[in-house]
């Protein structure tokens, strides 16, 4: 089968994981007899440095035409001046929403041999297995008006949060879909005693909750779960939430894994073009030292064939080989090893 594959390294170590899951991809490609098509595009800090935008009109045309787009990171301190009229992250923002990726999919698996690399008692930890759903066009991050202003009582700035209930019914009902080939539990986490559209999301959660009556449905407050994810997170299985608790939710759920460069995403739409990325950020500091851990973007890799190519078997195949090549030892600097980035890569590939 034939594929096209638009790939935004982005920026800081962004590029270095990318490689080495293009490297996997195409080890994949030989195994199985398929060929993917790469076309490299800018996006983030380095898209502004060459072309002033961080995201251009034909790099995003370029995406949608695409069966799929894997993405590295975006940003830096270079790019951080909080009154730039561009930033890093309003590229990734408009990305996603070009896309139509409506949500986004976070897998938390602690691996057995690594429970010791993540700062809680490994009691906590074991039968970990969490996908947590995290809706990826509303909220706050996209709501109108969204402004500074001066008054007269000094400046003032505003974020709008905001639901339509077809954008709630279409996470939830994504939710309950994946749970059932799961543990057939969806959690369902808002801010329903305090925030109108928490209440809105609640009762629409509750609606598709009668519709799957074989999935059991329970609902959490977001500080409540917040405490629970540290406290408590074996019991919990399909995690579905807002854009803003989400991105919260899964960047504390990264230290379960023991480190984030571990742990992949998936953001799908509707139209099946979706966008591909490990949930770390660009980390500068240590860009260019290629000591960077390409597991989670070789892993997104994976998803991207499961969920947007339909090639399962390919996808197991390498979530088999990154669990063998961890389960014997292959350790970057991030879980507390000697491996280069490449080197992390090599072990994988050895187990394909």
């Amino acid at each position: 089968m034939n594929f096209n594959i638009t790939i935004l390294p982005g920026d800081g170590i962004g590029p270095e994981v990318v490689a080495e899951a293009v490297r996997v991809l195409d080890v994949i490609a030989g195994k199985y007899n398929h060929t993917f098509h790469f076309q490299e595009r800018l996006m983030g800090g380095c898209s502004i440095d060459r072309y002033g935008s961080s995201l251009t009109d034909e790099t995003l045309a370029d995406c949608q035409a695409s069966d799929s787009v894997l993405l590295g990171a975006v940003g830096g301190p270079k790019w951080d001046d909080p009154s730039a009229s561009d930033r890093p992250e309003r590229g990734l923002l408009a990305l996603r929403k070009g896309l139509g990726v409506f949500a986004n999919l976070r897998p938390v698996k602690v691996h057995p041999t690594l429970i010791d690399a993540s700062p809680l008692k490994p009691e906590k930890l074991e039968g970990v297995d969490i996908l947590v759903i995290r809706e990826l066009t509303g909220g706050l991050y996209f709501g109108q008006p969204k402004m500074r202003e001066m008054t007269e009582r000094g400046e003032r700035g505003v974020d709008t949060l905001e639901y339509y209930d077809f954008e709630v019914r279409r996470i939830v009902e994504l939710a309950f879909n994946l749970a059932k080939g799961r543990k057939k539990k969806v959690l369902s986490v808002d801010k329903a005693n305090v925030l109108e559209s928490s209440r809105l999301w609640r009762q629409i959660a509750t609606q598709v909750g009668k519709e799957h009556p074989d999935v059991t449905l329970e609902h959490q407050l977001v500080d409540s779960a917040a405490m629970k994810l540290i406290t408590g997170p074996a019991w919990m299985d399909v995690v579905v939430t807002e854009n803003m608790f989400g991105d919260i939710l899964t960047d504390e759920a990264s230290v379960l894994a023991g480190s984030m460069g571990m742990l992949p995403s998936a953001s799908l739409s509707e139209s099946g073009v979706g966008l591909y990325e490990p949930i770390h950020g660009s980390a500068p500091d240590i860009a260019g030292k290629g000591i960077a851990n390409p597991v989670g973007t070789i892993l997104s890799a994976a998803m991207m064939l499961r969920y947007s190519l339909k090639l399962e078997e390919e996808a197991g195949c390498i979530e088999r080989a990154v669990n063998d090549a961890i389960t014997n030892g292959a350790r970057t600097a991030d879980l507390g090893g000697m491996l280069s980035t490449r080197q992390m890569a090599d072990e994988v590939i050895k187990y394909l």
